[in-house]
């Protein structure tokens, strides 16, 4: 019995690592057919490639910049804004996924005059990207028991050098786990619980309530960044980068 069922196990892990092969085969021929698409300027085509991956519910900053780069020939420039923004999220210091936003963004109607972010708060956004979330919760969980083993030291050791040692150590790495697990939370709110969007419309009115029916405060047009602020039935209220608010149709934007 015990041996039917270490085979059963056995051949379930097995059956999961050869349809985890198969996947990443399937997604890097559709990623390679893309790229041929690409290249030979049949961006629709490498569009239907590289979504066909995404809608898997895979991403990667690669290829979220190169869908980015087929909206941006099909000249869809929300599409392009959208997923350069998704792009940059996973990997905020490259160099091409920012230099093609700023080029999108070029193309956009809307010049809203931004609030400045403070530097410290760009820095510590900047830093909490910079790895994936999981990277930064595993690097807390093993920095707090490395705090714990010399807590331990410290409190229980009776040599004078090696209590010393582990309270410097512990102090450290006590002080690790604090900031580790501040970067993998600020990295879920900016990645999982972001709640930026991007105007997918022409044009659309911000209205002072969430009916038709409510004053027009602004008018918005596709491509722009805004914030979500509240949710009623079908209507979003969002914040603009210059502090206005109103009400949108939750169908007028997408959330990066």
């Amino acid at each position: 019995m015990k041996l039917i069922r270490i085979s059963i196990i056995t051949g379930i892990i097995m059956l999961l690592a050869l349809t985890t092969v198969k996947s990443q085969d399937l997604r890097d021929e559709k990623f390679r057919k893309g790229t041929e698409y690409y290249t030979s300027e049949n961006f629709n085509d490498a569009l239907n490639e590289w979504m066909d991956i995404y809608n898997t519910g895979y991403s990667s900053s690669s290829l979220l910049y190169n869908i980015g780069n087929a909206h941006f020939k099909l000249d869809n420039i929300p599409g392009a804004v959208l997923f350069y923004e998704r792009a940059r999220l996973l990997n905020p210091s490259d160099e091409d996924i920012n230099y093609n936003l700023q080029i999108a963004r070029s193309r956009v109607v809307d010049k809203f005059e931004e609030i400045p972010e403070l530097f410290f708060v760009r820095w510590f956004d900047f830093m909490a990207l910079m790895i994936p979330g999981n990277s930064w919760a595993y690097t807390s969980l093993i920095s707090f028991l490395i705090f714990l083993a010399a807590l331990s030291a410290y409190i229980y050791s009776s040599k004078y050098r090696l209590k010393v040692a582990g309270f410097w150590i512990a102090l450290s790495f006590f002080i690790l786990t604090l900031i580790s697990l501040s970067f993998a939370l600020r990295n879920k709110t900016l990645v999982i619980d972001n709640r930026e969007a991007i105007i997918m419309v022409p044009s659309i009115n911000g209205k002072s309530s969430p009916d038709n029916s409510g004053t027009d405060l602004f008018v918005i047009h596709e491509g722009s960044k805004v914030t979500v602020e509240d949710e009623m039935g079908d209507w979003f209220e969002i914040k603009l980068s210059d502090g206005n608010k109103g009400w949108i149709p939750s169908g007028s934007l997408e959330v990066i």
